[in-house]
């Protein structure tokens, strides 16, 4: 643990989730390869297409609308019904097949368990501080097992954008009814967990190396309050800061 700022007071920790709390790496693939299957099933058509393609299209529609950086289940979907078009459905089966599609990628994005180690990790520190979830990403927290441990966890669209925007750290507050600086963030990223979080106005803890990574990352535009390079450091907050 490497002491950078030394934390105010909190009564809250804010985690991200995917290479935070687990390795989101495999699980993205193995989903992304499970909705490749279902497509080339369903919509033989797109068997024309490797899933390097699907990101190619998604990545151009993101240039010609922004937006959809700040909502990744809306920008899938839209990647999905465009694509389905360009490989010539019509677009009533385009806008059913995406949605399809999608809702078969959400299941495989959840379909595993955070690891027992981290839920007693958070089960300890729920006994002192709220415990919350700040993300960039889709996954549903009640299926992998942190249903009962976190409160609430926000996610970008409807109107909020992702980290580094502050827009879920002031709303977590919000929630909360405490001031931003209540919040200390866990992180993996340094520039949307830490300069989020310190933009925010919220403390920051940085995971570096990220959860599954053995190669650090260097800092970016600001120093988090603390550093760890493992999960289980937290349980030393108990000790130190209230």
């Amino acid at each position: 643990m490497k002491l950078f700022i030394r934390p105010q007071s909190f009564s809250t920790i804010s985690f991200d989730l995917d290479d935070t709390l687990y390795d989101n790496r495999p699980i993205i693939r193995q989903a992304e390869a499970a909705s490749q299957q279902f497509l080339n099933h369903h919509y033989p058509k797109s068997q024309a297409w490797q899933i390097a393609d699907w990101h190619r299209l998604k990545l151009t529609i993101i240039k010609q609308r922004p937006q959809l950086r700040h909502d990744p289940s809306l920008a899938r979907q839209v990647m999905l019904e465009c694509g389905l078009v360009e490989l010539g459905y019509d677009a009533t089966t385009a806008k059913l097949g995406a949605t399809a599609v999608f809702d078969h990628f959400a299941m495989h994005r959840s379909h595993f368990s955070v690891s027992q180690q981290v839920l007693e990790l958070l089960a300890n520190l729920k006994q002192q501080y709220r415990l919350i979830g700040i993300t960039n990403g889709n996954v549903d927290y009640q299926r992998i097992g942190l249903g009962d441990l976190l409160e609430f966890v926000l996610h970008p669209g409807q109107g909020f954008k992702q980290k580094p925007a502050a827009d879920m750290f002031v709303q977590a507050a919000k929630r909360l009814n405490i001031p931003q600086r209540q919040i200390l963030h866990v992180g993996d990223s340094a520039m949307s967990d830490v300069v989020g979080a310190r933009q925010a106005g919220c403390q920051a803890v940085w995971l570096n190396p990220g959860f599954g990574v053995t190669k650090e990352a260097a800092l970016t535009q600001q120093l988090p309050h603390i550093e760890i390079n493992n999960i289980q450091e937290l349980v030393k907050l108990k000790s130190f800061w209230r």
